[in-house]
């Protein structure tokens, strides 16, 4: 029986990729793009230096403090909204992002109440460009075509899955430019040129340069070949650079948008300010957006190159 199981789920999974690769093909041969003029694009192109891009985890602790948190944020300086939807096993974050995530799950969050997050935002008044973060499984698991257009109808404007490498997201990249959806590929210091070449031939929104070789989590030091990385891929691709992983003060931010990146992407400093104040699924919100806040508006002053 557990052989007849594990077979049935294999051919499930066949099943749905052969159909999200029938549907790209289809909606390619058709010539749709809905992603030419995106959100993203407009919100870089008007933007007075680096936008301050920080990252929020859905439903930590609670639904209700994610609104506020986005609002909060958006108010002190934030020029876009990276949304994390929380999965068990998020290869790519720290502890602390980690952490965030298994508070948002132990309360309940889902995907599709993340969605409905989005929408609420949205209804809020809030216009600022919001990328999704999740894993794969969680948009497998929904269904690819499903999910992206989900996001894209709640309000989202991009997407980002850390373990989906050019290599195996040829049908996912084409359904999300059907759907409007930019897809934001990641690069590493450890990425050859031709590699960085590769990479930029087929993303769209922004490049995310990692500027540590490792997980998220808040670091001390700008390293020389994360500059480095800006650089490089500022000569080889007119997509917008945004920087992430490791940045937690202002002059980190100013070190990167004076090295040429577009966007400054912040997420582990924020939860550690605002964790402090967590306990269990409740939160002082007062004192925690107010310290939240404080941090904002020096990283978005910084984002401009001033420190």
């Amino acid at each position: 029986m557990k052989k007849i199981k594990v077979r049935a789920q294999t051919a499930s999974r066949l099943s749905k990729a052969r159909k999200a690769t029938r549907i790209a093909r289809a909606f390619a041969s058709k010539g749709c793009d809905a992603s030419s003029h995106s959100s993203l694009a407009r919100a870089f192109s008007s933007a007075n230096g680096a936008i301050f891009m920080p990252y929020v985890c859905c439903g930590d602790p609670n639904e209700k403090f994610t609104m506020h948190l986005v609002s909060a944020l958006v108010t002190s300086g934030a020029g876009a909204i990276e949304l994390g939807i929380p999965f068990s096993d998020p290869i790519a974050d720290g502890k602390t992002i980690a952490a965030a995530s298994g508070r948002a799950l132990s309360g309940g969050m889902t995907p599709k109440k993340a969605i409905a997050i989005i929408a609420k935002i949205r209804k809020s008044g809030i216009e600022v460009p919001i990328i999704v973060m999740t894993y794969y499984n969680v948009v497998y698991a929904a269904g690819t075509s499903h999910f992206l257009s989900a996001i894209k109808a709640a309000g989202a404007d991009g997407l980002i899955i850390p373990d989906a490498p050019i290599e195996e997201s040829g049908s996912l990249r084409k359904l999300c430019k059907f759907t409007g959806i930019d897809f934001i590929q990641l690069i590493t210091p450890n990425c050859s040129d031709s590699r960085l070449k590769k990479i930029a031939s087929v993303a769209s929104g922004f490049l995310y340069a990692v500027s540590v070789l490792g997980t998220t989590g808040a670091r001390k030091n700008v390293s020389a070949d994360a500059i480095s990385l800006v650089k490089r891929a500022k000569g080889i691709s007119r997509l917008p650079v945004a920087v992430g992983f490791g940045i937690s003060k202002p002059a980190h931010a100013c070190a990167f948008a004076n090295a040429g990146a577009d966007g400054i992407i912040v997420g582990s400093e924020i939860v550690n300010i605002y964790s402090k104040y967590v306990k269990g699924r409740k939160i002082d919100e007062k004192r925690a957006l107010s310290a939240v806040s404080r941090f904002a508006r020096k990283m978005a002053n910084a984002c401009t190159g001033k420190n």
